[in-house]
């Protein structure tokens, strides 16, 4: 992937569903960002066999796949189960662009909050979704299975008290 030292020579990136035929680039991303990366056949199986309950989005540039988000939704709760975005593409804002994209696709199905972890190092991450309106609420102890770090719960509310 290359990029451009001048972020203003690209388009507006588009944030659209995830489809099949975005399987192959979502899992090269998956593979940089993650450490335990989840499988094509994982990706498949969300988008053909976990339609009733998982959300995908993708961010793109120029055509090309450079990010995305999924959910899953249980009753009224949606789970963020994955965010990335190729590293040479973040800091452009387009991580935030597709988190709130998510945070809409939930408003609009109806949920009353959004749940994710996050690694406890991971303070990127974790600034990007504070300043999405995540909040801390916990954490998940020995979470990762790569080298069983913890985890940081947040939660981003749609209503509040």
């Amino acid at each position: 992937m290359t990029k451009s030292a001048d972020p203003a020579a690209f388009s507006a990136p588009v944030i659209r569903p995830m489809t099949v035929l975005d399987i192959d680039a979502v899992a090269a991303i998956e593979e940089i960002c993650f450490a335990v990366p989840w499988s094509r056949a994982s990706f498949k199986r969300e988008l053909n066999e976990n339609k009733s309950t998982a959300r995908y989005l993708v961010i793109e540039r120029e055509g090309q796949v450079i990010g995305y988000a999924g959910m899953w939704l249980v009753i009224d709760e949606g789970h963020i189960t994955n965010v990335a975005l190729h590293p040479d593409w973040r800091g452009k804002g387009d991580g935030e662009r597709i988190v709130r994209a998510l945070v809409d696709l939930a408003f609009s199905q109806g949920l009353i909050y959004l749940t994710l972890e996050v690694r406890r190092s991971n303070m990127a991450a974790q600034n990007l979704y504070r300043k999405v309106g995540f909040t801390s609420v916990g954490y998940r102890k020995r979470y990762y299975e790569d080298n069983r770090e913890d985890a940081l719960l947040m939660v981003y509310h749609f209503y509040k008290e």
